[in-house]
Formats: structure tokens, C-alpha cells, sequence
């Protein structure tokens, strides 16, 4: 299954072109990103039985339908980055052909292409991991494609950069960054990838929530990374694995309760489809 963007790669799609081939040993290996990584897929098999049929969004080299398609799973992996989904179908061909083919498909779409897909029957659910979503400057568009190509009472997880992190402000304030402790704060940021800078989006949980309304309906929140630090920190914390161990711990306990659940490097935001 392959189907070709209709749209000019973005800047954000050319920069993880760039870095495909060493994105895993950027995030995916990483022992931060494992850590943030074990905090979403509870959810997402929670969120999605064994036999749904899921559309995944912002792919990256596949690590989550990988995991979702050994799970039982049948899934539609999307990315923007061609040289990213050609890594993904890489990793996915080492394993076990005959797997790929019944359970995984990867497609170089971007999600402002979506329309594409309407073609196809609707999909049981549909998640995006990591940040991909805050790379949008329409998430309303988006949000109406989604309602599309999701069935009504389907799921939609968005895992995405959160409006503040208190882990990064702390750390930056300690280090007298009082620039970088705040950046999250006014919605809009850059963000250095390989050799390349890419503009970034922080919306405020009321945006998104309105956003998707009134298509989706907004059932749960927790944070991803409250204790576990955001990923430049892996230098320090890969040589500690005791500490990330506590602080893996902290976040199992915590990440749900009011007050601390909006305030992690990532949110995990879990809506339901309903009939508007």
C-alpha cells in the first residue's frame, strides 16, 4: 500500500528526512525515550483490542505499530518524512514478512493530506505519539479529517509537547537559563533537528479541546515525562539507570493527579468519537 503526498514537503518533513536514519539512536533507544515510550502503550492497547484496526499518525521509524501489530493489532502507519516511513518499512521487513503483511502497512502521508484516506473504510481508532502534533498550524482541519476516518465511539490518543513542562523549567532555571525555562509559555517555539531549525507549536489544552469538538469529546489526560526528564537530559540520566528506575516509579503514581498531569514534556490526551 503506497500513496504519494499531494502536498510540498514541509520544512518539519524534510528535517526528519535528514535524521531518519539516526532517529532511533536520537530517541527511540534511548533510555529517556524507552521511559516515555512504557507511559503511552499501556494506553494504547487499553484504548484499542486485540483486532482493531487503527490509523497511526506521525509514525516515525515505526516502533509503536510495530508493537501494536505484534499485539494483535492491524495498522495503518502514517508519516510526512518519506525517509522516515523507508526506515519504518526497513525495520519492519527485518522481523518477519508474512507479519508485515497481514498486520502493518506504512504510508508517506502528511496529516494535512488525510483526505486521501477517505476512500478507506473507518478505522477503529487513530493515535499520534510524540509530538508530531505540534509541528500542525491547523489542527482544526485535522481534527475534521480525523472525525472522517475514525467510527463513532473509536478512540483518538495524541500524545504532544505539553504548554509547560516543570522538569525543563526547573532544570533551566538551576542552570540560570531563564530564556529556555519559559520558551513552552507563549505557544510558539523553535527546535533544533540535525543541522536544520523547525518552527514548533505548544497549543494550551483548551485549544486542542476545542478544536476536536465538537467531533471528539475529551475523556482523559495524563502527563508523559512528569519525573522522567525531556530527552536532551539523556546524557545525565543514561549513566544513572537507578535514578530513571525512581523517577519511572514517581510517574506510574503521579502522572493522572490534577494539578500534576498538565505539566510533564509530554501530555497523553484520549478522546472518544461522537456523533456531533
Amino acid at each position: 500500500m503506497k500513496r504519494e503526498p499531494r502536498t510540498t514537503p514541509s520544512p518539519a518533513a524534510l528535517a526528519f528526512d535528514r535524521v531518519a536514519t539516526s532517529y532511533d539512536n536520537l530517541f527511540t533507544h534511548t533510555a529517556i525515550g524507552r521511559a516515555q515510550r512504557k507511559q503511552v502503550w499501556p494506553r494504547l492497547l487499553a484504548a484499542f483490542p486485540q483486532g482493531s484496526r487503527i490509523l497511526e499518525l506521525n509514525c516515525g521509524t515505526g516502533e509503536d505499530a510495530r508493537f501494536l501489530a505484534g499485539q494483535g493489532r492491524t495498522v495503518l502507519a502514517c508519516d510526512a518524512s518519506a525517509a522516515m516511513v523507508e526506515v519504518a518499512r526497513g525495520h519492519a521487513l527485518e522481523r518477519d514478512r508474512k507479519f508485515v503483511q497481514s498486520n502493518l502497512n506504512y504510508c508517506h502521508i502528511a496529516n494535512e493530506d488525510l483526505r486521501s484516506l477517505f476512500v478507506e473504510k473507518p478505522f477503529d481508532g487513530a493515535f499520534s505519539n510524540f509530538s508530531g502534533f505540534n509541528c500542525l498550524t491547523d489542527l482544526g482541519t485535522v481534527a475534521s479529517d480525523l472525525a472522517r476516518l475514525v467510527r463513532v465511539d473509536g478512540r483518538l490518543l495524541i500524545c504532544l509537547w505539553s504548554r509547560c513542562c516543570v522538569a525543563e523549567v526547573m532544570w533551566f532555571l538551576a542552570h540560570g537559563q531563564l530564556k529556555k525555562a519559559v520558551r513552552r509559555l507563549s505557544g510558539k517555539a523553535t527546535a533544533r533537528l540535525g543541522e536544520m531549525t523547525i518552527s514548533v507549536r505548544y497549543p494550551a489544552l483548551r485549544e486542542i479541546r476545542e478544536c476536536f469538538s465538537p467531533w471528539f469529546r475529551l475523556t482523559s489526560r495524563k502527563a508523559v515525562g512528569l519525573f522522567v526528564p525531556p530527552a536532551y537530559l539523556e546524557r545525565l540520566i543514561s549513566k544513572r539507570p537507578k535514578m530513571l528506575a525512581r523517577l519511572e516509579s514517581l510517574d506510574r503514581v503521579c502522572t493522572a493527579w490534577p494539578g500534576l498531569r498538565d505539566v510533564g514534556d509530554h501530555m497523553l490526551l484520549e478522546f472518544v468519537r461522537c456523533n456531533p
